[in-house]
């Protein structure tokens, strides 16, 4: 509790309404770094609490008084830009601090209209954040600090150049803190470029935060056999489960299959304008459709509470993919089951992962309606 103590009245009120207990491992060791403006790279694994880290000392330093962008905050998805709004919005209340968010497919010129009303953060997608400096519409003269949230999507190819182009634009005495859930070496060594001496935390696991209990299992099944099975899923009691497909176009055809058989799906894809993809979001937080397909890119570090499983449709390319999308259910102390279909050429690269994150993995299969262990059909079918 001692780094939240040390914030100004507006955030503790805030913290105690929230009714958290303490700070998370993140929190406790990033918010003083932040503080004292040094450059950051933070690791911590999905759910710990990573936005606050940098959100809550961010907060801290602005100067309400100013008419100047003071913080750029950059992430790679709408859908976690807002949010990272809808947090910045709700701990700087009662602080005059103004948040205003910039993203590719809005309304530009209520996007322009936003900037007339002088907000303090802007945060956006890199794409459009650049359009608005080499406009000359977005002034960076009093930016301090500039925010890389889910740094290892921010910093592949597609918005490396970007990235690097805004925050050139920044002060020389700028400071740039990146934070991310997997971190892999190669996009250490780009960020340090392009930082002062970073400082660089860590945090394997959190032991403040109670862990639900989150079982791994799969289905061996042929490919065409997939949808069919998945189906068979989204039929069970209380399921709320989040889909994940490689591609778009693969995300149409089961949406296209699974309404045909009355089953209800949201889907969540790049293709999609600012109106589709909120109103699909908000409908699974709902509960209006038990299931979101998604890509990994659209529901990279959403927070969407009561997700009971996540289901690996496509089986991810690598174990940190698996963490990833793995880490959206079971958060904050409730329990939690990762699915993955794979086909007996998948099921090998599935067993792997299991063995190098050390996860006990189980096969199951479908009967009644209910997933079981194969033996209890054997053992049926004996009676």
């Amino acid at each position: 509790m001692e780094v939240i103590g040390e914030l100004k009245p507006f955030i503790k009120k805030v913290w105690e309404q929230s009714q958290f207990k303490q700070p998370t491992n993140i929190q406790q060791e990033a918010i003083p770094v932040v503080l004292e403006g040094k450059d950051l790279i933070a690791q911590s694994p999905t759910g710990t609490g990573k936005t606050l880290a940098y959100l809550l000392p961010v907060l801290e330093k602005i100067q309400p008084e100013s008419k100047d962008v003071q913080v750029v905050i950059l992430a790679s998805s709408q859908e976690l830009i807002m949010q990272i709004l809808s947090e910045a919005q709700k701990w700087g209340r009662d602080s005059n601090i103004r948040s205003a968010s910039f993203i590719g497919g809005a309304n530009v010129k209520r996007q322009l209209e936003k900037l007339k009303q002088r907000p303090h953060i802007v945060l956006g997608t890199p794409g459009r954040i650049l359009e608005l400096i080499k406009q000359k519409k977005l002034k960076m003269h009093a930016v301090k600090t500039v925010v890389l949230d889910e740094g290892d999507q921010l910093l592949i190819p597609e918005h490396l150049e970007h990235v690097k182009s805004i925050i050139k634009a920044t002060l020389k005495e700028r400071q740039v803190v990146l934070f991310s859930a997997t971190l892999p070496k190669t996009i250490e060594v780009e960020a340090k470029g392009w930082m002062k001496s970073p400082e660089v935390i860590t945090i394997e696991k959190d032991e403040t935060i109670t862990a639900g209990d989150v079982g791994h299992i799969y289905f061996n099944v042929e490919q065409r056999e997939k949808v069919k099975l998945l189906e068979k899923l989204s039929r069970m009691d209380h399921l709320k489960a989040l889909v994940f497909v490689k591609d778009i176009p693969n995300i149409m055809i089961m949406k296209e299959k699974l309404e045909y058989n009355h089953i209800h799906v949201n889907v969540l894809h790049s293709d999609l304008n600012k109106f589709e993809r909120s109103k699909n979001l908000n409908g699974f937080r709902k509960k209006d459709a038990r299931l979101l397909l998604s890509t990994d890119v659209a529901a990279r570090g959403l927070d969407i509470k009561g997700i009971t499983h996540v289901i690996h449709f496509d089986l991810p390319r690598e174990k940190t993919q698996y963490i990833h999308r793995s880490g959206r259910t079971g958060r904050f102390g409730a329990d939690g089951t990762v699915v993955s279909l794979v086909t007996m050429n998948e099921e090998r690269d599935l067993k792997r992962f299991a063995k190098e994150l050390n996860l006990q993995l189980e096969e199951k299969i479908m009967h009644g309606g209910k997933i079981v262990n194969p033996e209890r059909q054997s053992n049926e079918k004996r009676r």
